[in-house]
């Protein structure tokens, strides 16, 4: 069903979105090759609407017999729309803004817990290196009081061996 709407916007958006699709299609165009895209499979879905309206309306006038499985698919296509009716005794939740809202709520929630592991996921990788930083700084000096050891046992065998050959 043909909904009629208008899409306004400000001179100055409209100068600006000028010059940001000029820009575009002098440098590179995949901007204006991708809305070009999106436009044409819009267009084809609405022929594709059609088709199957009219095909319904065959079906319905008896002009076509049944068919089961073309019947089945549109079944599961309707299916996995989101329900937007805005009337409860259609079956949907009453307000067509509500069922917006709820939707982007869900994926809000989704972007939101992904932020949340992201961050949860950087603080245990700065926990993780500040205790590799610590082990390896006990490491560090560990290794420099064995070396300190070892240096002041060959000092003592030095001096030890001159006591002894002094003897």
């Amino acid at each position: 069903m043909h909904i009629p709407s208008i899409i306004e916007a400000e001179e100055a958006e409209e100068i600006g979105v000028e010059h940001l699709l000029r820009d575009l299609k002098e440098s590179t165009g995949d901007l204006a090759t991708r809305i070009t895209s999106q436009l044409e499979s819009l267009r084809s879905l609405r022929e594709r609407l059609r088709e199957v309206a009219t095909y319904l309306d065959k079906v319905l006038k008896e002009q076509l017999p049944v068919n089961h499985a073309i019947l089945e698919v549109l079944q599961d296509v309707f299916n996995l729309l989101p329900n937007l009716s805005p009337t409860p005794e259609s079956g949907g939740v009453g307000d067509l803004g509500r069922s917006f809202r709820v939707k982007t709520n869900d994926q809000l929630m989704c972007i939101y817990l992904s932020s949340m592991i992201r961050a949860v996921l950087a603080l245990h990788d700065l926990i993780d290196s500040g205790i590799d930083g610590t082990l390896q700084k006990k490491d560090e000096k560990k290794d420099e009081k064995e070396t300190k050891k070892e240096d002041d046992k060959k000092v003592n065998g030095v001096n030890e061996e001159k006591k002894s050959d002094a003897k």
